[in-house]
């Protein structure tokens, strides 16, 4: 099993849990988001993010920017 194949499989037994993103967005500038895990694909995971002004929004990212550490998922208990 290679490493995408298992972080997919460790992304799709969380869907539904609530998940905080930190985004490496280039040239010193990363973003930090907390979502609810939506749904897990072949090739990217969504997760949907509710800001302060009561607007949803769905983010996708791909199973090897979390391989590169593009993006760092962490999942919250709540």
């Amino acid at each position: 099993m290679d490493s995408i194949t298992k972080i997919r499989e460790d992304l799709e037994e969380c869907i539904g849990k609530k998940v905080r993103l930190k985004a490496n967005k280039g040239r010193k500038k990363t973003t930090i988001r907390e979502g609810i895990l939506e749904s897990a694909y072949p090739s990217l995971f969504v997760v949907r993010i509710n800001n302060d002004y009561d607007n949803t929004r769905m983010v996708s990212y791909t199973y090897s920017d979390v391989l590169t550490s593009t993006v760092e998922i962490t999942i919250l208990e709540d």
